[in-house]
């Protein structure tokens, strides 16, 4: 598969992804009744399998993110360069390792 028809397909699948997540976390959020009661279903799903979809969705995220700097890394450090010449590899290794404290400071918390 050529360079720019594999970016083409990974951009794609990341706005659909992104769309889905955005949808199931509205249904979450004000369509699925939170709390005790029987009516915690939208077509035909429970809202823990909504959750579910959530995650799995989530994960397909971080999947096809990774994928697409890996693919546009060339570009990613030549605009580092470009804005930021003496420091251009501090900046990508703070902003490498900033989602990783991300994860990780959520992970803790959600532990607690």
């Amino acid at each position: 598969m050529q360079r720019n028809a594999l970016r083409y397909l990974v951009d794609a699948l990341l706005l659909v992804d992104i769309c889905a997540i955005s949808v199931v976390g509205i249904l979450l959020g004000f369509v699925i009744p939170k709390g005790p009661g029987p009516d915690k279903f939208f077509l035909g799903l429970h809202r823990h399998q909504w959750g579910s979809i959530h995650l799995d969705l989530s994960l397909a995220l971080l999947g096809l993110l990774v994928i697409h700097l890996w693919i546009n890394w060339r570009w990613v450090t030549q605009i580092s360069r470009r804005l930021f010449p003496i420091h251009h590899r501090s900046v990508l290794l703070a902003l490498s390792g900033g989602w990783i404290a991300v994860l990780l400071v959520a992970w803790v918390l959600a532990r607690l």
